[in-house]
Order: structure tokens, then sequence, then C-alpha cells
């Protein structure tokens, strides 16, 4: 009975001994010894994350790319570029107001009936952002696309020529026009060389590094 007394004691004096030296090497102290100092950590700017470039930037968190501004036909052939890397969850849109310097258009025919048939026949032929004027010195024009710059204007003329519409044209006309700017959260370096790639197929549009917008 008393070997038995004997070693339950020595038994607690090893597990006493044992939690004392445990609190000295790792209780609180050491712990707070051994935190991040919070007054070296910094939080970047926008123009900072942007300056990193895309590689460093693509191993951030809560980073977003945003690339437009883009008309609704860009849009959708943006969207078909990108379908390849599955960015479905990681993307978002938003509407917004730009000026346009420059539109593409058909001239005015002689009345609104003879301008909505033109407007079905080019629909018909699956050409896409047409709309009738309605009012002004250019009523009953068909609009083919209004652009902020004058490089994207002229593209879309060429390839509307080149379907053979010989008849558009191109003028200087300012109005606020609604587009839409693709968003991608997180994305990787993969994603962000491709969106820097498809820029330049997309004139007048252009992709911005930074924070996310945080929620509403």
């Amino acid at each position: 009975m008393r070997t038995l007394a004997f070693l339950l004691l020595l038994a607690n004096l090893s597990l006493f001994g044992y939690i004392k030296l445990d609190s000295l090497g790792s209780g609180e102290g050491a712990r707070l010894s051994q935190q991040v100092q919070p007054d070296k950590i910094k939080l970047l700017t926008p123009q900072e994350v942007a300056a990193l470039g895309p590689a460093k930037a693509a191993s951030l968190a809560d980073i977003c790319v945003e690339w437009g501004p883009l008309s609704d036909t860009d849009r959708n052939r943006a969207l078909a570029s990108l379908e390849p890397l599955d960015l479905s969850r990681l993307m978002s849109q938003k509407k917004i107001e730009v000026i346009a310097s420059y539109w593409v258009f058909l001239p005015p025919v002689v009345n609104r009936a003879a301008a909505d048939q033109r407007l079905a026949e080019l629909k018909g032929k699956g050409i896409k952002d047409v709309s009738v004027i309605e009012t002004g010195p250019q009523r009953n024009a068909i609009s083919l696309g209004v652009f902020r710059g004058e490089d994207a204007a002229r593209a879309r003329l060429a390839a509307l020529q080149a379907e053979g519409l010989t008849n558009a044209k191109l003028e200087p006309r300012t109005q606020s026009v609604q587009q839409t700017v693709l968003i991608v959260r997180d994305p990787t370096a993969q994603a962000m060389a491709r969106l820097k790639e498809l820029q330049g197929e997309f004139p007048g549009s252009d992709t911005k590094i930074g924070a996310c917008d945080k929620p509403a």
C-alpha cells in the first residue's frame, strides 16, 4: 500500500513539474513574444497593389482585377473568350456610365417603317448593338454603336464594312452611354495574364488591379 501511495505521489509531482515548465516556456508571455508586431503591418493602397505586377498581385487575397468598359457585343465576346478559364464563380459585372465621343451608323432612311425594316434585316444577319435614332437631325438613322475612342469606332466600322455594310459611317458624337465592367476576384496569375492579353483585342478597354470593393 505504501509503495502504491509513493508511486501516486511521484506521478503527481511529475505532472506538476511538466505543467510548470510548459507555462514558463510557452505561456502567454512566450506567445506574445512570438506574435507578428502589429506596428509592422501595412495595408497596401490600390496603386501599390497595381505596382506589384500581375504575378505578385495574384498571390494576395481580396484583390480584384477590373476589365472594361465593354459594349454589350464586346461583353458577350469577352465572356466567351474567358470561358475556358472557368471564372464564373469569381466573376461579377457592373454597369457604368461612360462618355462616348464617336458613333458608327447608317444614314437616315425615308421614314420609321423603312428604318424598322432595315433594323430587322441587320438583326437577322446577327449584327448586334443596333437601334433606330428616333429624334433629332439623324432621325431614322441606324446606330451601329457608340465608342469612347476613335480606334474602337474604326475597328467596328471596318468589321461592319467587311460584312457588306459599305454605307456605314463614323462621326464624332458626344453622349453618355451605359457599358459593362467585368470584375474577377482573387484571379490566378494565368487569369490575369489572359485579361491583359485580351485587352489588346478590345480597343478602348483597360484593366485595373486593386483591392476589392467592400460589400455595401
